[in-house]
């Protein structure tokens, strides 16, 4: 399988053809790909999704896909690093160690359904394309301030849709997708994923959510969200981007101590050991 590589930290293809140029393949960025016209089969992942003009995927390093062109399609690549957004002097330090971007990318979720549109938010994904193709023809599109919030309005309709996409299962309670979901959205609100707050939301029992989740995810609920924390934790660190004062802040840890304590206790070694050895 080709493994494509990208060094700068924002690029922008627009391409139009009847037959992808490309085979099944990985990459070492991520990208929005945005469907101008056209229309065909993603395939990603081993799933195998239409799509139409205005259509929206996003895609990881961890991924494999490819197109099966059907109508002659344009398509709109917005392929960019982690460093786009982690070193952005676009952030605040605030919004900085939030790096909520590259959560939404990694999301598998996305990975297996497609995000339904309404027709105003069709509308307003399309202007905001527009946008960043006519920025292209007159400016640096990686040194835009301009350019970078309009691709944060990219993951703004995102969020949106993905919010009010209510896929619920059988009995009125949740697919997984829609609580996983939920719990990625609120990974770093501690009080908004304890199992009061969390069952409330989707009108579960209390005493009845730890069975539900075990018995939909094959583990514990709790187990669930260490290893998640433990995953984006592992991120943060690798990066050397983020001081342990901010990662502890971030995840509602009490202090530095405690999200030690915690971390050496998930994985058998303290965060600053882990550093240094992905050094």
């Amino acid at each position: 399988m080709t493994k494509l590589k990208q060094f700068d930290a924002l690029k922008l293809f627009d391409f139009e053809e009847s037959n992808f140029h490309l085979t099944v393949h990985g990459q070492n960025y991520y990208e929005l790909v945005y469907i101008y016209k056209g229309s065909g089969i993603h395939e990603i992942n081993n799933n195998s999704l239409a799509y139409n003009a205005g259509d929206l995927f996003v895609i990881s390093p961890e991924d494999e896909h490819n197109f099966k062109i059907e109508k002659r399609t344009r398509v709109i690549a917005i392929k960019f690093t982690d460093d786009y957004f982690s070193n952005s002097n676009h952030w605040t330090q605030q919004n900085q160690t939030l790096n909520k971007p590259i959560a939404i990318m990694n999301n598998k979720i996305l990975k297996e359904i497609k995000l339904e549109f309404n027709p105003e938010i069709r509308k307003i994904l399309r202007n905001t394309i527009d946008n960043i193709l006519l920025y292209n023809s007159v400016g640096s599109l990686s040194t835009s301030p301009l350019v970078f919030h309009q691709i944060l309005s990219i993951f703004g309709i995102i969020i949106e849709t993905m919010t009010k996409m209510l896929l619920f299962g059988i009995n009125n309670f949740p697919a997984k997708e829609l609580l996983v979901s939920y719990i990625h959205q609120h990974i770093y609100e501690p009080k908004q994923i304890q199992i009061k707050q969390i069952a409330a939301h989707f009108n579960i029992a209390p005493t009845y959510f730890s069975t539900y989740f075990k018995r939909n995810f094959d583990m514990g609920y709790r187990d669930y969200l260490t290893a998640y924390k433990i995953t984006l934790i592992d991120k943060r660190l690798t990066s050397g981007l983020f001081t342990f004062r901010q990662i502890a802040d971030e995840f509602g840890f009490n202090d530095e101590s405690h999200f030690s304590h915690f971390y050496k206790n998930s994985k058998g070694v303290s965060p600053s050991a882990y550093s240094r050895s992905k050094k």
